[in-house]
């Protein structure tokens, strides 16, 4: 069945209205019961983001953070000057669907691993979203809680410098979205809801991880203690 996307807010304008995932949601896991299936084509009317309420439009912009984060260099630098300048927003999601679309193929089925790096933060913010019932975020909101989680752990495994860590936290507070894990979550419960996430295999949990700004890579690697060291860093106290 051939069908054309018409996204109406800035997050499946930036990120889902490409790459032809049809997945679904359900009580399990999220975006994992479906198939792939690319439109025949996408139309974006950017004036559709003038409707949106000021927090949905802030959370479009986690996943061209994260654009920024995965490619880095220019992209990245143009971000911190204009996110939040709606004149540029016509060139940022032309840009955000150029980067998708290059991913998208090389690897369309996500076999190779190149797809997989699409889900930066996202391992992190599908475990929020799943302990919170769906009902506390926005899934973008989650994702920029995600990235941050993200940076940390790229952190504290030796990767992605501090300077870093701190280049992608000021980003996020620039747009106003959350960074941190409020403190009445269970950090243990998030944990175990993380290997339901699709991006396990083997029983293993593969985090998409960052060894500089613009230099992204899997890693199933990583401990259960390193883990829920991160988590802890990354909770909020306010």
């Amino acid at each position: 069945m051939a069908c054309i996307q018409i996204p109406t807010t800035l997050l499946a304008q930036v990120d889902s209205a490409v790459g032809g995932k049809t997945a679904i949601n359900y009580p399990g896991a999220k975006n994992s019961v479906g198939s792939f299936h690319q439109p025949c084509a996408v139309f974006i009317d950017v004036a559709m983001l003038d409707t949106l309420p000021e927090r949905e439009f802030r959370a479009g912009l986690a996943e061209v953070i994260k654009y920024g984060v995965l490619v880095g260099g220019d992209f990245l630098r143009q971000l911190e000057h204009v996110l939040l300048d709606k004149q540029a927003l016509p060139l940022l999601i032309a840009q955000c669907c150029r980067i998708k679309a290059g991913i998208i193929q090389q690897d369309e089925r996500e076999s190779t691993g190149q797809r997989a790096l699409l889900n930066l933060g996202h391992t992190f913010a599908h475990a929020l979203e799943a302990v919170t019932h769906y009902e506390r975020w926005l899934h973008g909101e989650a994702v920029a809680i995600g990235l941050y989680c993200a940076a940390r752990l790229s952190h504290a495994l030796g990767y992605l410098s501090l300077a870093a860590v701190n280049q992608v936290d000021a980003l996020l507070e620039l747009a106003g979205l959350p960074r941190r894990i409020p403190s009445d979550i269970s950090l243990s419960a998030m944990y175990e809801l993380m290997y339901q996430d699709k991006k396990v295999q083997k029983n293993k949990l593969r985090f998409i991880l960052i060894k500089k700004l613009g230099e992204c890579y899997v890693d199933a690697s990583v401990s259960e203690q390193d883990m829920m060291h991160v988590l802890a860093d990354a909770v909020s106290f306010a």
